[in-house]
């Protein structure tokens, strides 16, 4: 990562801070507070040895100044209490803004692009990447401005008691954030090889998790195991890195610091002694004066010091920073977003003309390509696997963009509101998607107006009332369909899509991993839903096409034959198919 792009990405992180600029502002706020009280409790502990030492006062004269001591340290522990509090307020307000961004963008990106990608690369960009802003947002920005008016301060006290160790303190406070810069110049650089590691072994190991039983059925299980090492062994040297240089920073910084402090009470030392007689302003140098710049002089580079120690947070938020503000400007061919609604008929009537369909960075997919799903139709999407099934159901789905016309009911598909449009779908693959929950959550999925009556209703047109009434409505089900039969989990999806009561049907296969039973049960259940709606139906059941009113034969992308069975069962691919009786594979993951 060069200069320029580590400093575009710091510009975004602290643009990203205007979002809880009122925390932000409250947590320099308190921190400056503390500085003051801490100037004062310096020059209190300095008053009082002088008395003692010098002046011979009795002890029990300066009680007061010791109350007073016990008051500004119990003021300072609340400022820190609370700087704490606003900081994390700060970090927290931030992260669930970009967290939002990366949300709205994956939907406006829709699911074909997020297929592209493993799940554990989402998981590490949405969560530990942001995360790892925290500690930027909440002590790192804080600190660059506490690092700059502490010191400040502490200067303007300081130089009219003493200008040779105001002198001091202005000549070696720059050498810290120096030093501290050369030593982080290659934090960034790490973090960012750190992130791009641990997205590698998130996106490997939840892959290689899921298909567990698969590995162990092919025997690949010290292969892969091979593979998981050497992407963890990655990971290790990388976070290594990471702690190699934090700990080296922090090593640079307290050695200059030490060195500046040393140089402080060196002065004072020979000062005392007589050996230096330069620094004061016709008077000699006092023990008041000495004490009171010594108490203070660790507090002048503590700031600085802290900000070297927050100073990997920076590199690590840039790291974590620049795959996510490069998936946030992900340039993309998006289909419109327009407003309007699918005008009210019984059904729909689907229109494609000279359809090109492409990929999110421009890359065609399949077409050009025309055909009309008229209203009411059931029509049937075939083809062998790579055809471009998979496209055209995601162009018509709106998850990808295309060039040429979809016009449903004659209103273009780039000029419908997409919320609506998803309204009007009723949808049912080959593999559904149960998630963590009961039954009825599953098939209602959050909406709170549906009804007993119409839950009841849809399981029993699905067919899955007769598992539901041995199990009930609060049957808790895990991730990826746990506790239930691909048939059973099937007619549950079938039941949500009943429920959804659009105009357009679309199948993936609905029956390809079924038993005979729940095959039946759910062909019987379609058939009986999508009367008079329109249909289309991927699937490579040959048996099921008898029915359809149309078939479309897909083939490198394009529409080598369409027609009813009787029209097209005797020439070219379809025939080829039948012939064979070679099943045609099709799924949306294909």
């Amino acid at each position: 990562m060069d200069k320029i792009q580590q400093r575009e990405l710091g510009k975004w992180l602290k643009g990203q801070s205007k979002l809880a600029k009122k925390w932000l502002t409250l947590s320099i706020g308190l921190g400056f507070l503390s500085s003051l009280f801490l100037i004062a409790q310096a020059a209190l502990l300095a008053d009082i040895l002088h008395q003692l030492i010098v002046e011979q006062v009795d002890k029990y004269e300066l009680i007061s100044h010791f109350v007073a001591i016990l008051v500004f340290v119990a003021i300072r522990a609340l400022c820190s209490w609370g700087r704490e509090i606003a900081g994390y307020r700060c970090g927290e307000h931030i992260r669930v803004h970009i967290r939002q961004l990366i949300l709205n963008k994956l939907q406006e990106l829709g699911p074909a692009y997020i297929k592209g990608k493993p799940a554990g690369t989402w998981a590490t960009l949405l969560l530990e990447q942001v995360e790892d802003m925290q500690d930027f947002f909440s002590r790192y920005l804080p600190q660059m401005s506490l690092s700059v008016l502490i010191p400040f301060v502490i200067l303007i006290v300081v130089f009219p008691q003493n200008w040779t160790a105001g002198l001091i303190f202005l000549l070696t406070a720059p050498l810290v954030p120096l030093f501290m810069a050369l030593v982080g110049m290659g934090a960034a650089d790490a973090n960012r090889r750190n992130f791009k590691a641990l997205q590698r072994l998130s996106g490997h190991f939840y892959d290689r998790l899921q298909s567990m039983t698969t590995i162990r059925l092919f025997n690949k299980t010290a292969q892969e195991t091979g593979h998981l090492h050497g992407a963890s062994e990655i990971f290790r040297k990388r976070t290594m890195e990471v702690l190699r240089l934090a700990f080296l920073s922090s090593a640079v910084l307290e050695f200059f610091t030490s060195i500046s402090i040393a140089i402080v009470a060196v002065y004072f030392g020979f000062t005392f002694i007589g050996e230096l007689d330069f620094g004061h302003y016709g008077t000699t140098v006092t023990l008041f004066t000495g004490l009171f710049i010594l108490i203070l002089a660790p507090e002048f580079y503590q700031p600085l010091r802290d900000l070297g120690t927050f100073y990997h947070a920076k590199a690590q938020a840039i790291g974590a920073a620049e795959s996510l503000v490069e998936f946030l400007d992900t340039k993309t061919e998006q289909q419109a977003q327009g407003d309007k609604k699918v005008s009210e008929s019984s059904t729909l009537d689907i229109q494609v003309e000279e359809l090109i369909v492409t990929t999110h960075d421009g890359k065609n997919l399949l077409g050009p390509i025309s055909f009309h799903l008229e209203e009411g139709s059931q029509t049937a999407l075939i083809g062998p696997s790579g055809a471009g099934k998979t496209s055209l159901i995601n162009a018509i789905l709106g998850f990808l963009p295309y060039q040429g016309s979809i016009k449903v009911n004659g209103l273009e598909l780039s000029e419908l509101d997409k919320t609506e449009w998803y309204k009007e779908i009723n949808w049912v693959g080959q593999n559904p998607t149960l998630v963590h929950g009961t039954i009825q959550e599953n098939i209602t999925l959050g909406k709170q107006d549906i009804t007993q009556e119409q839950l009841d209703t849809a399981c029993e047109h699905a067919f899955a009332n007769e598992f539901i009434a041995d199990l009930g409505y609060q049957h808790a089900i895990s991730d990826r369909s746990g506790g239930l039969s691909v048939g059973q989990a099937q007619r549950l999806a079938l039941a949500r899509a009943l429920l959804q009561q659009g105009r357009l049907w679309i199948l993936d296969e609905p029956t390809a991993s079924l038993d005979a039973k729940s095959e039946r049960l759910v062909m019987k259940s379609l058939n009986q839903a999508t009367q008079g709606l329109t249909t289309l139906m991927i699937t490579h059941r040959l048996d099921q096409l008898h029915a359809m009113d149309s078939i479309l034969v897909l083939d490198k992308g394009k529409i080598v034959q369409s027609g009813s069975f009787d029209e097209i069962k005797d020439s070219g691919l379809f025939a080829n198919m039948l012939a064979a009786k070679q099943p045609v594979q099709g799924d949306l993951d294909a």
